[in-house]
């Protein structure tokens, strides 16, 4: 299967993350726990086959070295922290201004990567990195709340960009010698486990919860966890760390737009916003060309 088919794909699937968690009642806690939880019997089922004859595996199994263990496990707590944060500060703030400030993790991803992996990217990727976030903060300037509860939802916001970097960084440094689904089991086990974790001392409840909120959990799971986030560290592989962050720019475009499709939402973009969209789209053209 095409790498950047399962991308592009990857991409627009995560675009309806931010609009719906709106219509979730339940705990921001609650929501990342169980968009984690519900995909693991899936990935799990594919990870006991990766690596046997007729299995969609990209390598064979083999035994995971400390090492690489100490990495999924660092990569799950990050990914745990990057839902929790990104989800709480949809409370407080837009949908397009915390969707596109968690989405600068691209920058950090570019930041981690060069110090660690000593992967940098070539000019033409550095435009395209360059014009995605000047579209992607006009986006998100076009949406900008001035109040004190906004202001919280934004540092909650590039919390979740900073750790979604880390997260992905990690991905491409494991997924060189581990399959994807045996890595995203192993780490979407771990985020589950920190947030059941975090949710005892914070009383949190995890489960009593509405049809609604289940319809979210559902949802949420099945199309930007399985397939977004599992799409992407399938593409880690492929492509580098800041290539998929910039990629997944397009994810504030397709969630403005249909933040404002939706009737219950309804949040009409600004001119700014349109400009941005475009700019993001040249962007992510530029970058995925290398």
């Amino acid at each position: 299967m095409s790498p950047l088919l399962v991308l592009i794909v990857a991409v627009l699937a995560t675009t309806y993350a931010g609009p719906i968690v709106r219509f979730a009642a339940a705990p921001a806690l609650a929501i990342a726990f169980w968009r984690l939880a519900l995909v693991l019997p899936v990935t799990g089922v594919l990870a006991a086959q990766e690596g046997t004859a007729g299995s969609v595996g990209a390598q064979r199994a083999a035994p995971l070295r400390r090492g690489t263990l100490m990495l999924m496990t660092l990569a799950g707590l990050l990914l745990s922290l990057h839902f929790w944060s990104w989800i709480a500060s949809l409370r407080y703030t837009a949908v397009a201004s915390s969707v596109v400030l968690v989405s600068l993790k691209s920058v950090f991803a570019w930041a981690i990567a060069a110090l660690w992996l000593r992967e940098h990217p070539t000019r033409t990727e550095a435009w395209g990195i360059g014009l995605a976030v000047v579209g992607a903060s006009l986006i998100g300037v076009g949406d900008a709340r001035f109040s004190l509860g906004a202001l919280g939802g934004d540092a909650l916001a590039l919390l979740g960009a900073a750790t979604g970097a880390g997260y992905y960084v990690i991905g491409r440094r494991v997924r060189q010698t581990v399959g994807v689904w045996r890595y995203a089991t192993g780490v979407y086990a771990v985020a589950a486990v920190v947030l059941a974790l975090l949710a005892v001392p914070a009383s949190v409840p995890l489960v009593g919860f509405a049809g609604r909120d289940w319809a979210v959990f559902g949802a949420m799971a099945a199309g930007p966890m399985l397939i977004g986030h599992t799409g992407m560290n399938y593409a880690l592989r492929y492509f580098r760390a800041t290539t998929v962050n910039v990629a997944a720019l397009g994810e504030p475009v397709g969630a403005t737009l249909l933040a404002w499709l939706i009737p219950a939402i309804h949040e009409p973009p600004r001119a700014t916003a349109v400009v941005g969209g475009a700019l993001v789209l040249v962007g992510i053209g530029l970058s995925l060309k290398e």
